[in-house]
């Protein structure tokens, strides 16, 4: 099927497969030979999966492509080592992992490589997500979202998830009237475990508001928490002994670096 699907415009991907066989037989030699690559296994990699993730996340945030390019490289390291972990107990293989992803890929993009027709971005969403429900045939539509997710971010994808089957508010105003009933809630709060409880549903909301707006929370929170790092950095450089300054003065240099210090 895919030889009928890709013709000659695909043939650059041919130029790059030297590289790719030399870098998976790199991981396979190291596997081999050195100590600690030996003796990794998938459960004590997984914090290096995790970090490398977020370190690829932190270039593309700050749009250095040249980092990209690194750390994209160590990202595909950790997905090759775990492959070949898996190989060498023959639970599967590398080309298994790159199999199952281009079928998947080819399958959900009927509009693609098939004579589906659509009209828009929110459209090939809806088939995807009808597609993924079909093939796992009864499975809940928040099974693809992965509790381990941060909470912010696990918020969203949820609440997309439930959207696409119709649980959803009708409109921002809706969403907008649930964050203002979560606040009043908030603030009636008689006890610490109840105040939290109301936190997370207002956060929830919030989540809920901004997803409305097509506003990605994860990413929206990860620019502010950027610039308050940059903030404070550059009022930390103005008043070294931030302790001994009385707060005037903090606020003072904090509102400057609004104009002097960049996202």
């Amino acid at each position: 099927m895919l030889s009928e699907i890709f013709d000659e415009e695909y043939t650059e991907v041919n130029n790059s497969a030297p590289h790719w066989i030399a870098f998976v037989n790199v991981v396979r030699q190291l596997r081999k030979q050195c100590p600690w690559d030996r003796k990794q296994t998938h459960a004590s990699l997984r914090h290096l999966l995790i970090e490398e993730a977020y370190e690829t996340i932190e270039a593309l945030d700050s749009e250095d492509m040249q980092e990209l390019r690194i750390e994209l490289g160590d990202l595909l390291l950790q997905i090759v080592m775990h492959s070949v972990i898996a190989e060498e107990t023959n639970q599967f293989d590398l080309a298994g992992v790159v199999s199952a992803v281009t079928d998947k890929m080819v399958r959900r993009h009927p509009h693609v490589f098939g004579d589906i027709a659509v009209s828009g971005v929110e459209e090939v969403l809806q088939n995807w997500e009808s597609l993924k429900a079909s093939e796992r045939q009864g499975a809940s539509v928040l099974s693809g979202v992965p509790a381990s997710l941060p909470a912010l971010l696990c918020a969203y994808r949820m609440q997309e998830k439930a959207a696409s089957v119709g649980f959803d508010f009708p409109d921002q105003e809706s969403t907008w009237a649930k964050v203002e009933e979560e606040i009043q809630e908030f603030k009636v709060a008689a006890s610490d475990a109840e105040r939290e409880n109301e936190l997370g549903d207002l956060l929830f909301a919030l989540v809920n508001y901004a997803r409305k707006n097509q506003i990605n929370p994860e990413d929206a929170l990860r620019g502010t928490n950027r610039r308050f790092r940059n903030r404070l950095a550059y009022v930390e450089a103005c008043v070294p002994n931030m302790k001994a300054a009385d707060l005037e003065e903090l606020d003072l240099h904090w509102e400057k670096s609004k104009d002097l210090v960049g996202d």
